[in-house]
């Protein structure tokens, strides 16, 4: 191995750049060029390259002060070339070292947000998490779902969004020590290695979205036969290495769901890889290969998700006490891993519904004449809904057979995430998420508008503001008897169904017994509230929302998906990590 510095080289400073590079020199000056601001000492680290672009390297090297150019004799792979960067950077006083590609398909105007999180959190490996955009090839993109897939296993988690992004911030004590006493990949295997070995050994792993590009003509150093079986075997090292370290992992999982808090403050413990990952099987290899890969992720979530499965646990135990009322479920299958896994099943639903691979046809529609009455008369209706079952199934109907516009309010900043894979599997889609984070005025004028246009508007009526100093508040929530026990509902949906003064119907998506069932209930023609009987008006309409939801949730119990205690009204605690469905929100 050979060194050339130059002789100006600036004093170490906490950050430094590592460019792998093998035959790569076309691009580097450009990159070089964009990094050049930053004034942080990069190692460019010539992996082997030939005698021409080793020459043109040396020549690229002296024209910056603050490249340090290290030339193996031999090529290595990339992982080797960026451990020696490594090494190096560790052993010249950095703490930390930002690894990027020489042929400039990172974007370098992304630097600055890495550099900021891993300020904010120095003992972290802070990695890019890509946005492709349509340069990269298709059969890449399948590769890392594939790999995203088998990562979640390694790691017992779904913490890793992507493991394949060579963009990122290795804080160097941790890194140097597990590249010493352990045995990391070497070439195309080592991105994906390194990264879940450092969170084996309890370092923090965070995503910053970055813009990755496939320039035109780049040089890849892929070979398809020898990396895929390189990885390949990779995976199953890390598979059984994950084995004995499983009960810690778990626990490492479950030390972050101890904390309780309002549903609404909570990060989403299914990511929106994992859906555009379902997503990817069902679409290639049809719904049982999709539910097959499925069961198990729904099931870890049922293992670790203690304080889900006993809310699950307790609405059962609720459901069980009005048995004699329930017509079409077995007793046998109220349990909670059956729950659970209803909720997968109602994610594939949703791919399904997304899709259009479920027709009017396919539903059962007890009220099939009255909303098509509404449909043929252009009126604009307010659809309240719940998080009982899949309203997808109004999509289904609505654009697919009618070509009916569905304005739906979310009241989370999760809506943004779900509205972007909506677009993805179906950019002609007619629902349209608003997200907001109170009914106010300007939310009224908006949705008037959006009625006298004939279009409808859904809303759930059945969780409560995500809004901190509205939940707070007690006389924000109407409380209702649900199942047995009085439970706290909203007064927003109500109040703002009857400011539009408009008809209200209720919509049910239900599968009670593995057929869609429909449900489109007339509710009121026009909700009335007075001054002077205001409060007693809205409990006398919450209480019937409650009366029907609570039927519904007889006719089909496992279609719940509230995993939270929906009969508590709590304040707000620090984040933790909960099943949700605000997806279901729409």
């Amino acid at each position: 191995m050979s060194v050339i510095t130059s002789e100006s080289k600036s004093s170490p400073a906490n950050y430094s750049f590592i460019i792998p590079c093998y035959n790569h020199s076309e691009g580097l000056p450009d990159v070089l060029k964009n990094i050049a601001a930053y004034q942080f000492t990069c190692f460019l680290i010539d992996d082997g390259s030939d005698i021409q672009s080793a020459q043109k390297l040396q020549q690229i090297a002296k024209q910056y002060p603050w490249v340090t150019l290290i030339r193996l004799a031999t090529n290595q792979g990339k992982g080797a070339a960026v451990m020696t960067g490594i090494k190096y950077a560790y052993q010249q006083g950095y703490s930390h070292a930002i690894q990027i590609d020489a042929d400039g398909q990172h974007n370098c105007q992304d630097i600055t947000k890495l550099i900021n999180q891993s300020k904010l959190t120095p003992n972290a490996l802070i990695s890019g998490c890509p946005v492709y955009d349509k340069s990269i090839p298709k059969h890449r993109l399948i590769a890392r779902y594939i790999t995203h897939f088998w990562v979640w296993i390694e790691t017992l988690s779904f913490s890793i969004k992507d493991s394949m992004c060579g963009f990122r911030i290795y804080p160097l004590q941790q890194t140097y020590h597990l590249i010493s006493q352990s045995k990391i990949g070497k070439r195309m295997d080592f991105d994906i290695d390194i990264m879940v070995r450092l969170y084996w050994q309890g370092s923090p792993v965070i995503f910053v979205p970055t813009k990755v590009i496939y320039p035109e003509g780049g040089v890849s150093h892929f070979k398809a036969l020898k990396d895929n079986l390189l990885i390949s075997w990779m995976h199953t090292k890390l598979f059984f290495g994950m084995l004995p370290r499983s009960i810690s992992l778990i626990k490492r999982n479950l030390n972050k769901n101890n904390q309780q808090t309002h549903w609404s403050q909570t990060k989403e413990r299914k990511g929106l890889f994992g859906i555009k990952f379902i997503l990817l099987l069902y679409r290639l290899f049809g719904r049982k290969v999709a539910q097959f890969i499925m069961f198990p992720v729904i099931s870890y979530f049922w293992l670790t998700g203690k304080k889900q499965r006993q809310a699950s646990k307790d609405y059962l135990n609720r459901i069980k006490q009005h048995y004699n009322r329930i017509p079409l479920v077995d007793k046998k299958h109220l349990t909670t891993f059956q729950h659970f896994q209803r909720f997968g099943e109602s994610m594939l639903d949703k791919l399904a519904s997304w899709q259009g691979d479920i027709k009017i046809e396919d539903l059962y529609y007890p009220n099939k004449q009255e909303c098509l009455k509404v449909i043929s008369e252009k009126q604009g209706v307010i659809l309240l809904c719940s998080h009982l079952g899949d309203i997808e199934m109004c999509r289904a109907i609505a654009q697919l057979s009618h070509k009916v516009t569905i304005n739906a309010l979310v009241f989370t900043h999760h809506a943004a995430r779900f509205n972007q894979v909506l677009k993805e599997v179906n950019p002609d889609s007619a629902i349209n998420l608003i997200q907001v984070d109170t009914l106010g005025a300007d939310t009224a004028i908006l949705l008037k508008q959006k009625l006298d246009a004939g279009e409808w508007i859904a809303i759930v009526g059945d969780r409560t503001s995500s809004n901190t100093h509205q939940r707070m508040q007690e006389n924000a929530v109407i409380w209702a008897d649900f199942l047995g026990k009085p439970a706290p509902f909203p007064k927003g949906p109500f109040i703002l169904s009857a400011t539009l003064k408009c008809p209200i119907y209720l919509v049910w998506g239900l599968k009670p017994n593995g057929r869609f069932q429909f449900y489109f209930e007339h509710f009121s023609d026009r909700l009335t509230l007075t001054r002077t009987n205001r409060q007693s008006e809205l409990e006398s309409i919450v209480q019937n929302y409650a009366k029907r939801l609570e039927h519904y949730c007889l006719i089909s119990p496992l279609d719940w998906f509230n995993f939270f205690d929906f009969w508590q009204f709590s304040q707000p605690k620090p984040n933790h990590i909960m099943i949700s469905n605000d997806e279901n929100e729409k």
